[in-house]
């Protein structure tokens, strides 16, 4: 599980991020990222909404997945970035190890790696 120290809370935090970050395309999330103005950790967040699944024990999953994904590699992670993952439909039919791999893959070719 993800520490609550990295995790990004509050609605105004989210929406600061998606409309103002540098947005990463993959086939099935999106991610929003936002370098702060300070060296804290990097805090994470997760949105997968209803549209993906009435399910909420698949959207739970698939958040745990992203989640579980980004905690094996935190300390690969620059510090001051706050980062929004945005699920697609796609990400329902894949497994929970295609999705890390996948997270894994963003995490190489980005900015906010070491």
């Amino acid at each position: 599980m993800l520490a609550s120290e990295n995790r990004l809370k509050g609605e105004e935090n989210f929406e600061k991020v998606k409309n103002e970050g540098e947005l990463f395309q993959s086939e099935n999330f999106a991610v929003a990222f936002s370098k702060r103005d300070d060296n804290q950790k990097s805090r994470f967040g997760f949105i997968v909404s209803k549209k993906i699944s009435k399910l909420s024990t698949l959207r739970n999953r698939i958040e745990r997945a992203l989640a579980e994904a980004i905690r094996h590699r935190l300390n690969e992670i620059k510090e001051g970035y706050d980062v929004v993952f945005l699920a697609k439909k796609n990400i329902a039919r894949r497994t929970t190890d295609e999705i890390m791999k996948e997270v894994e893959i963003f995490l190489r070719s980005s900015p906010i790696t070491k």
